[in-house]
């Protein structure tokens, strides 16, 4: 399937294959890439030394979709 065979699907249609996508790929084991684990430990270190504070997932949420809105 191309990205453009995707646009020509309805709302409902799109959600039906993420559905599927998701159910197909929560049955194969996904690693995460290398680099995520050295992400989380630089998160972890700015949190610790109290430079980041963990912000609510709702209210990241918020944040992300007034950002990019």
């Amino acid at each position: 399937m191309k990205t453009t065979d995707i646009e020509k699907l309805s709302q409902e249609e799109k959600l039906e294959l993420m559905e599927a996508i998701w159910e197909n790929l929560s049955k194969t084991e996904v690693s995460a890439p290398a680099w995520h684990e050295q992400a989380l430990k630089e998160t972890e270190e700015r949190v610790s030394k109290g430079l980041e504070q963990p912000v609510d997932w709702k209210e990241a949420k918020n944040q992300l979709r007034n950002r990019f809105a």
